[in-house]
């Protein structure tokens, strides 16, 4: 059951801290206790590449506050070796490692290949696997134009896993939501992906955005991942800034 009040969680895509933002964080502590002392959540993405022991996970958990939450990268031997087909095991592995996290694991990010089309079939059951697997909020993050259809949307909101609202867009005026219960921004940088800072405007419009989703009840993450150059943080911070 949701929350009457909608969660709104912004971060970045890692806790690296780049030098000249230092100076906005306390000095002690790993980079990831000096990030969780300013953000309140954060998104993994080493997982994508490779497995990470439980171990970690719980030292990663033992790190953070309580209200802290961690969303968590499927591995890309399920989304881009597998295509999502046949990978019970795989999962099952994958989600016995971030079990670690325990109640501070608030969210699972799938993102799919440019190249992977859409199958509903085969689409419909993986989600159904995943869904039996966990009740975790689920955001999917798929960058073919079929996926942007009332066909696509209707596989996800079926599964209950929300659509990713990417900038930049991998389809002109994409349309897909999924899940209605949860908006999962990422935001990659533009017009250099990865790289480019956002300016004012922009922050602006996802400011907008945001109210918008807590208005309709709506859970939020709002990740920034243009973090080849440090511009994630200073992004991130001006737009928390602006919704406070």
């Amino acid at each position: 059951m949701r929350r009457t009040k909608p969660s709104v969680r912004i971060g970045c895509a890692g806790w690296s801290i780049p030098s000249r933002a230092a100076d906005l964080f306390a000095t002690e502590g790993s980079h990831l206790q000096r990030y969780v002392r300013v953000f309140p959540c954060v998104e993994i993405n080493t997982s994508f590449y490779r497995p990470h022991q439980p171990k970690t996970y719980l030292r990663w958990a033992q790190s953070v506050p309580a209200s802290f939450r961690f969303s968590v990268k499927m591995p890309r031997t399920i989304t881009h070796e597998r295509r999502l087909r046949e990978c019970d095991a795989l999962l099952e592995t994958f989600l016995g490692e971030i079990a670690s996290l325990g109640t501070t694991l608030g969210c699972l990010l799938v993102q799919l290949p440019p190249s992977l089309a859409l199958n509903a079939t085969k689409a419909a059951a993986f989600f159904e696997l995943l869904r039996k697997r966990t009740p975790l909020p689920v955001a999917c993050e798929p960058r073919h134009a079929t996926w942007f259809t009332p066909l696509g949307d209707a596989v996800l909101k079926d599964a209950g896993i929300a659509c990713v609202q990417a900038d930049p867009s991998p389809v002109a005026d994409a349309i897909c939501e999924g899940d209605p219960g949860l908006l999962y921004l990422r935001l990659h940088g533009s017009p250099d992906v990865y790289y480019s800072a956002y300016d004012d405007a922009f922050l602006e419009r996802i400011a907008l955005r945001i109210r918008d989703a807590q208005a309709n009840k709506q859970d939020v993450w709002c990740i920034f991942d243009n973090t080849a150059r440090g511009e994630a943080i200073p992004n991130a911070l001006a737009l928390m800034e602006r919704l406070s």
